[in-house]
């Protein structure tokens, strides 16, 4: 891993929770990474798990609703033109649009843990004006998994904390086909209370 981040993270890490929330709210370093080295901060005695989990919710739900908020106000235009700058490009926006699109308001729980879509997503549900509420709750319930489990890689890998990428990499199809199966659960559940409701 490169100095430079290493010294982001040793930035953030002095500024505590604070730190950890504040890494994820402006993602300068992938999540991942940030939470990882946060469980080692917690294998360290820096900070307790409790604490960094809700640090790391309260980060990533903010980072989340400021994409949302992109989304309502600024619309489509605004996200080609600047999307650069928050690391989403065309591609990505054209694929969680058409996720949203077709799976509906449950894929902004799901998309959380997949690859590519898992940020975009928030773009697209602040375009379809999805109830602001509804996406902090389906947000704040995917991130509190992933929060969890990274901190825990991270506390288990000490010092290697930064090889958590490369450890997890071949349990990336486990962790989509998780997500894949709980919107599964979600669509059936949705389509009993609309058929209870007819």
């Amino acid at each position: 891993m490169t100095e430079i981040i290493h010294q982001i993270l040793e930035f953030f890490a002095s500024l505590g929770y604070f730190g950890v929330a504040l890494g994820l709210m402006i993602e300068v370093i992938p999540s991942e990474i940030v939470l990882a080295y946060a469980g080692y901060l917690v294998a360290e005695g820096h900070i307790n798990f409790i604490g960094a989990i809700i640090a790391g919710v309260i980060g990533g739900t903010i980072a989340q609703l400021f994409l949302y908020w992109i989304g309502y106000y600024g619309g489509r235009p605004i996200i080609e033109k600047y999307g650069k700058y928050i690391l989403i490009n065309k591609h990505h926006l054209d694929l969680a649009e058409k996720w949203f699109s077709k799976y509906g308001v449950g894929v902004v729980f799901t998309a959380r843990f997949i690859p590519v879509v898992r940020h975009a997503i928030s773009i697209p549900a602040g375009l379809a004006k999805m109830p602001i509420s509804q996406f902090t709750i389906y947000t704040i319930l995917a991130i509190i998994p992933w929060s969890i489990f990274f901190v825990l890689v991270g506390e288990k890998l000490g010092r290697n904390w930064d090889t958590a990428k490369e450890v997890l990499a071949p349990y990336t199809p486990l962790l989509i086909a998780i997500a894949f199966a709980l919107f599964v659960v979600y669509f059936l559940i949705k389509k009993l209370i609309s058929n209870k409701n007819k």
